[in-house]
């Protein structure tokens, strides 16, 4: 009885097509993990920003705020919106960076399913939760959260 060679293990020893068709299939595989990682990266660029924003307008809203308290200064409406449109900035900015990763995220996903299923990658790597998204979604929550002790003083932050 004659083994397959063609479910055999791919060796040095093996056909030089065989070879090269592994290789490539590794090297797309291994360019979805890229590709994968750099979309966590752009998402990182987006976190960073938006808490730069949330954070620099929640710190002027609230010294414009307790200034006012203090009767240091009497008219604090304009920097104390300014500081409000900062955070809504940030929320803002963060919201569209989440849907963007995410949608990304299934269409390389869908695209990588397509390949395996054309037997074009092996895709036997799952890809992990990003813990860059799970970080954008709790920022989300804090932004919307100080966001709303602004407005309306109440909450967490009020």
């Amino acid at each position: 009885m004659a083994l397959s060679t063609e479910n055999a293990p791919i060796t040095s020893k093996s056909n030089s097509d065989k070879i090269s068709v592994e290789l490539s299939s590794r090297r797309t595989g291994m360019s979805f993990q890229r590709t994968r990682m750099s979309a966590d990266r752009t998402l990182m660029s987006v976190v960073r920003t938006s808490l730069s924003l949330i954070s620099f307008g929640f710190t002027i809203y609230q010294v414009f705020d307790k200034l006012r308290e203090a009767g240091t200064i009497t008219h604090a409406a304009a920097p104390r919106n300014f500081g409000v449109a900062l955070v809504l900035l940030g929320i803002t900015m963060l919201v569209i960076g989440i849907v963007y990763h995410v949608q990304f995220m299934l269409g390389l996903r869908h695209e990588r399913q397509a390949m395996k299923a054309a037997g074009l990658v092996h895709a036997e790597s799952h890809f992990p939760v990003s813990l860059t998204l799970i970080t954008a979604v709790i920022l989300l929550l804090i932004g919307v959260a100080a966001i709303l002790s602004m407005l309306f003083r109440a909450g967490p932050f009020g």
